[in-house]
């Protein structure tokens, strides 16, 4: 009987394959695997046994670091798994692929790498020692991710842009396959109202250019909505600074009022939120995935999202929501057709929930990763 083995920053999975079908979790798929949940970090909603590695060493140094810290500790983890673990058939590397040469070290163990999208674009290299302290660690991860027997990525967007910037492993030929995330749609199974509200789920990050809803919002000021926003920690100085300028540009447009800025909410709060929103704006561009999108439309509601990036892939335009341009005009436009006909809104809330079902829930996901998984096992070591 072989054993597989899914390594994470945050979770590893140990599963004995190869047996017959057994439910994982109840409500969500069936796979021919058991798993064992090892999390790295704390949690209490977990329905498996939980296991901490190296949960004593810093996630960062004075608030710098964070990518070193972060390297070290995996470090760490795969080290535990070296040396405190038998042989695997397979291990699933996730977002550090540092790891994946000290991981290969076990004897004919396969690597498959899920790469959310390359680090060395969410890093910042504005100033010259930013630049010197990224180099090697950009090099580290462009030669270890090559280093995985399967690549895995969240979108097409993603594998695009993961080939433009590895460019040593696209002309080696190394092509990402892609494994869409998934949510679980019965969380999202409460009774539903279609109020006047447009709910954005964001983090106050200027990324996420939470400004254009705030904006969009504005051209429909008249008409009695609310727009509410969340998403907030403030020990990151951006989040604080963020949500002060959206509030200055709400006053700006004369819409204070009617905008909330719900900073911090629960699991059950949020899914209230979606249950009583008519839709719910998505804004960031280019963005890598983006669950949210997927969530609304679990929860029956239609998405107005930016025209790029992941949205593109999860959204059906003019069936689940609408794809718009990244500006407040085309924004309030697709706004003002739900306002003008709610009914519209609950039938592209049924179909968004079908194509959410059918497509990226969690049963999906879950037989396709067990494709890939049993796919590299059975695969014999070049």
């Amino acid at each position: 009987m072989g054993t597989m083995f899914i390594f994470s920053q945050l979770i590893m999975i140990k599963i004995d394959a190869l047996r017959k079908p057994v439910p994982i979790e109840k409500g969500l798929f069936e796979v021919n695997v058991e798993i064992l949940v090892h999390i790295a970090y704390k949690t209490n909603e977990s329905v498996f046994p939980v296991t901490v590695y190296g949960d004593f060493l810093p996630r960062h140094i004075f608030y710098r670091l964070h990518a070193v810290c972060a390297y070290l500790r995996c470090i760490f983890v795969a080290l535990c798994v070296l040396f405190m673990w038998p042989s695997f058939d397979v291990i699933l590397a996730d977002q550090v692929s540092v790891v994946i040469p000290l991981l290969k070290l076990k004897r004919s163990t396969k690597v498959v790498f899920y790469c959310h999208f390359p680090d060395l674009l969410l890093a910042q290299h504005t100033t010259l020692l930013r630049r010197i302290y990224r180099k090697p660690i950009d090099i580290i991860e462009e030669l270890t991710t090559g280093m995985a027997d399967m690549i895995l990525v969240n979108s097409r967007f993603t594998a695009s842009t993961f080939a433009k910037t590895f460019k040593h492993l696209h002309a080696r030929g190394i092509r990402p396959a892609v494994l869409h995330p998934a949510v679980n749609v019965n969380q999202f199974d409460k009774p539903r109202s279609f109020k006047l509200n447009f709910l954005s789920i964001n983090r106050f990050e200027r990324k996420k250019s939470i400004e254009l809803a705030v904006s969009a919002f504005a051209m429909l000021r008249t008409l009695d909505g609310n727009v509410d926003r969340g998403g907030f920690d403030k020990r990151l100085r951006e989040n604080v600074e963020y949500l002060d300028e959206l509030k200055s540009l709400a006053e700006r447009n004369g819409v204070a009022g009617q905008v909330n800025f719900v900073t911090s909410c629960s699991t059950a709060e949020r899914n209230s939120l979606l249950s009583e929103c008519l839709c719910v704006l998505y804004t960031p561009t280019d963005e890598h995935f983006g669950i949210v999108p997927l969530e609304a439309m679990a929860a029956h509601k239609p998405v107005i999202a930016c025209n790029s990036g992941g949205p593109v892939e999860t959204i059906k335009n003019g069936e689940t929501g609408f794809l718009c341009d990244p500006s407040p005009k085309d924004f309030a436009l697709a706004m003002a057709k739900f306002i003008q006909d709610p009914e519209m809104a609950k039938r592209m809330g049924e179909q968004a929930r079908q194509h959410v079902n059918e497509s990226f829930s969690t049963m999906t996901f879950g037989q396709r990763l067990n494709q890939f998984l049993l796919d590299v096992a059975r695969t014999k070591r070049d």
